[in-house]
């Protein structure tokens, strides 16, 4: 069996599988990913938590390294959590705001 390309909806498909646990929405449907690469089998995501003093952001950092590495051609996942541009309710998508009950902006 051929392993599946690393596509960008295959990526995003497997960041939708980490939860941050205290708002029980998805980080990609939060808006918390800004962007990913991958070269060399390194697969890197930039991404941020919707507070500075998030007590989850060792769980939800590990939660993307473990899910990123179930996938073929991904060795090693490095996640930078950033704080800039800050996030902001306006960065979830819409499925996230409807999931959330968070009118449109």
């Amino acid at each position: 069996m051929t392993a599946a390309p690393l596509t960008d909806e295959l990526v995003l498909e497997t960041l939708r599988q980490v939860i941050d646990p205290e708002l029980g929405l998805n980080i990609v449907d939060l808006g918390l990913v800004y962007r990913y690469a991958c070269a060399a089998g390194k697969l890197t995501v930039t991404m941020t938590l919707t507070t500075p003093g998030c007590p989850m952001h060792d769980s939800i950092a590990e939660g993307v390294k473990n899910i990123l590495l179930t996938l073929d051609g991904v060795a090693e996942v490095e996640v930078e959590v950033v704080w800039d541009p800050p996030w902001h309710p306006s960065m979830m998508t819409e499925t996230g705001r409807a999931m959330a009950g968070v009118r449109s902006f």
